[in-house]
């Protein structure tokens, strides 16, 4: 992986890619390349980002109109430069983009040495392009064929597109697994792993489905085949997504902007689903399988990293509201731990980017065992929204920073929607209680911009913990996973090692770190276990370790013991962590920017993981 674009029509090509690819960069990478064809197939690649490409090809002018590009997070190989995608068959006609895993091709590569294969790079992709030459002259078929023959024998997940200087008008596409769309415009074709490349030349896209092969020729309509070589009719959608959404807007860094924008993502993801004057919740995907979901043996949310800590919170909102049980799996595990899975039992499934490897593996599991699935995403189309029974989209709009923000709490307005609805149709709920709930989740957005407003504030307590090398997060109840939450937003921009622990679990461990070097970030808004929390503050201070506490407006108490206080606004328990989360978001944000970090773009991470 990480991010494909391509092109065929009249227009030059490798403006577009390169702009394709300055797109993509928010899915993270290590190199870029392109390949266009003008008489034969002429490869620029480069280690590192994608201006450091844009240099070469200013340098070099190459021209065509048929071309494809890639940003390559490294799987095989280091990142190089020749292990830089694209990668070309031993006669170098034959040029293709990968994103995935080819899990054979250790064996298949052992088997094309041995006919006479030479090859340059360490990666799998190389593989395929080999193969792909292997049985177009072997059997004399055309690109499309060669292509259907090689992918007969890989094993694994992967998206490409393949060119030929053979065929020189026309691209190949492939999927299985991993995410491919397809723009159609007027006597030409785009390709990326995404729609955000494609926005500003199209509004109709396809989303190719798993094992098809696509073949774009100029002139010609868009011809789609499964593996099996059964032809297959586009369904064309239209894109709801406008340019502005990817770029900055005045913000030094799209995780700003991203974190600014939860006032109004909240309210679009409540937007039609609760009305707080009429006193009423209701999620559409989910009328059709109430019942089910009320009478499961139980409720299995699944995800990975910040969605498994959106995943976690949901567990404490629908035990406490609904009063259904729960259980949080990492889809990672979920797959490969035997899990005893039944028809009784629903599994919803958080995902920002709807292509989650881990998460679509986990599904394909336990939808052989007869589970419902339900599936939260933000991305129209996605994978996960695709095989799931029933879902709903978060509505979060794009989010460019790796480190996610406004989905994040659009999960949690989402799941805290759904622990609302079906605990008043499980008669869980007192109808004050109910009501209460209600208005309070319609007040959240406002209380988020009231938190934003103290930025400044936030900015000068992260000077005082930019230089640690260490940091805890406290929490209790459903303020724990928000601690989980906030120490992986640390970790991932700052590089500033991290860990969130139950509060009450810091005796039994972690309070062996604790000294005048340690900064610890106590989330303490809970009435309920108040007094339990003071006691935790104590006895950080009792070992000269820096508290910063996030507390309720008016709090005197712990203020007067923590080192630096950021207050958040008054809110019913079960919602406290679309608050609580707001300012850890900031803090990690502030930190990241102190220690030149590339916030947006942390190294060795990819925003869309779709490999396993």
């Amino acid at each position: 992986m990480c991010g494909i674009v391509a092109y065929v029509g009249s227009k030059e090509a490798s403006p577009i890619l390169l702009h394709g690819l300055k797109r993509l960069e928010y899915r993270g990478y290590d190199s870029a390349g392109i390949a266009v064809l003008n008489d034969q197939v002429n490869v620029l690649k480069k280690k590192g980002k994608v201006d450091e490409l844009k240099k070469l090809t200013q340098k070099l002018k190459p021209t065509g109109t048929l071309g494809i590009g890639h940003t390559r997070w490294a799987t095989h190989g280091a990142p190089s430069d020749v292990n830089a995608h694209p990668h070309t068959s031993t006669d170098g006609k034959i040029a293709l983009v990968h994103n995935g895993i080819f899990e054979n091709c250790d064996t298949l590569r052992s088997a094309l040495q041995k006919l006479g294969h030479t090859f340059r790079s360490e990666t799998d992709t190389e593989v395929l392009a080999h193969l792909i030459q292997e049985y177009k002259s072997r059997y004399n078929v055309p690109l499309e064929e060669s292509v259907r023959l090689a992918l007969e024998k890989v094993v694994g997940a992967y998206a490409i597109v393949v060119m030929d200087q053979d065929e020189p008008n026309k691209l190949i596409a492939a999927r299985k697994a991993s995410p491919l769309v397809i723009g159609l415009g007027k006597n030409e074709f785009y390709v990326a792993s995404d729609a955000t490349p494609l926005v500003e030349h199209t509004r109709e896209v396809v989303y190719l489905q798993d094992e098809e092969i696509a073949v774009l020729e100029p002139g010609q309509k868009l011809s789609i085949k499964t593996f099996r070589n059964e032809p297959q009719k586009p369904a064309i959608v239209e894109l709801d997504m406008e340019i502005e959404e990817l770029e900055k807007g005045g913000f030094p860094h799209f995780m700003l902007k991203e974190i600014h924008q939860q006032p109004d993502t909240i309210a679009d993801c409540m937007r039609g689903r609760l009305n707080a004057k009429e006193v009423w919740t209701r999620l559409g995907g989910m009328e059709t399988y109430r019942e089910r979901m009320m009478n499961a043996n139980r409720l299995i949310i699944t995800g990975c990293g910040t969605s498994w800590h959106a995943g976690l919170i949901g567990e404490y909102l629908i035990e406490d509201l609904a009063r259904i049980p729960v259980e949080v799996e990492y889809a990672s595990e979920l797959r490969y731990r035997n899990p005893v899975i039944n028809s009784g039992d629903v599994v919803i499934a958080l995902s920002q980017s709807g292509e989650t490897a881990d998460t679509l593996a986990a599904l394909q599991h336990v939808k052989e065992k007869g589970a419902l699935i339900y599936g939260i995403v933000n991305a129209v189309g996605s994978s996960i929204a695709r095989i799931t029974d029933a879902g709903s989209y978060i509505h979060a709009g794009p989010e460019i920073g790796v480190a996610s923000t406004k989905a994040f709490t659009a999960q949690l307005t989402l799941l805290s929607l759904m622990a609302i609805t079906l605990g008043k149709a499980n008669n869980t709920l007192h109808p004050e209680y109910y009501k209460e709930l209600v208005k309070e989740l319609g007040e959240i957005p406002n209380k988020v911009r009231n938190i934003l407003a103290k930025d400044e504030t936030i900015k000068q307590i992260a000077a005082s913990i930019k230089d640690a090398s260490n940091a805890l997060y406290l929490g209790r109840g459903y303020n724990f996973p928000v601690a989980l939450e906030g120490a992986l937003k640390l970790k991932e921009i700052s590089y500033i090692h991290a860990e969130g622990y139950p509060a009450a679990e810091m005796k039994h461990g972690p309070i062996a770190l604790i000294d005048e070097n340690m900064p610890v970030i106590v989330l303490a808004t809970n009435l309920s276990a108040y007094d339990k929390i003071v006691s935790n503050v104590q006895e950080v201070k009792a070992r000269k370790g820096m508290v910063i506490s996030v507390v309720t407006e008016g709090d005197k108490r712990i203020k007067q013991l923590s080192d630096y206080t950021i207050e958040i606004p008054r809110t019913i328990e079960p919602l406290t962590p679309l608050l609580s989360v707001i300012p850890l978001q900031l803090l990690s944000y502030h930190v990241a920017v102190m220690r030149d970090c590339n916030v947006d773009q942390p190294r060795n991470l990819a925003k869309s993981v779709t490999v396993e």
